[in-house]
């Protein structure tokens, strides 16, 4: 997800606030430590060590739980009420695909294949959660198919990240808020 962390830098830096006052709260601390570990993971697999592969799911669960804290603190309560709807949706559509393909995710990646985060040929992602697309894949388009080179990605996990874009970007407008009402 730290594509979408950065796309909601970016865009709050657009929208005219000054990020680096994000960092002078507690409250984004255990996001970005589990974001951190998630990279590890990230690059376990580049190097061809899956055995981390296990505990993405489980991280993943943590990684949004860790965005309740800035809701709850900075009372973000319609970005964390719209955001979870997204995620909801988004893993709805998930298990959807899944419980299509005989309860696993059909993958198809294509640029991955160029960075070596896939290697060529591989038939098994070692997860019991993917397995490589075919064309008896049920609900294509609802499979993970969005490549981007370190990560092939569903529909149902950009609605997911939605959730992320939003708290990030409201907790970086909050904090400028604050940041002004104290200078003035």
């Amino acid at each position: 997800m730290t594509e979408t962390v950065l796309l909601a830098i970016i865009f709050a830096k657009i929208r005219g606030n000054r990020v680096g006052l994000l960092f002078k709260s507690w409250t984004i601390y255990p996001f970005l430590a589990v974001e951190v570990m998630y990279i590890f993971f990230q690059i376990q697999v580049f190097t061809g060590n899956y055995y981390f592969i296990q505990f993405a799911p489980f991280v993943k669960r943590i990684y949004l739980f860790c965005l309740v804290v800035p809701v709850i603190v900075y009372k973000e309560y319609l970005q964390g009420l719209i955001g979870s709807c997204f995620v909801l949706l988004g893993t709805l559509m998930n298990r959807f695909v899944m419980a299509q393909n005989g309860g696993l995710m059909p993958v198809y990646p294509s640029f991955s294949y160029v960075t070596g985060y896939v290697k060529s040929g591989a038939l098994d992602f070692n997860d019991g959660v993917h397995v490589l697309g075919n064309a008896e894949t049920k609900f294509r388009f609802l499979a993970d198919y969005i490549d981007v080179g370190y990560s092939v990605m569903s529909i149902g996990d950009l609605f997911i990240r939605v959730f992320v874009f939003l708290i990030f970007y409201k907790t970086i407008k909050v904090m400028n808020e604050r940041y002004r009402s104290n200078c003035i």
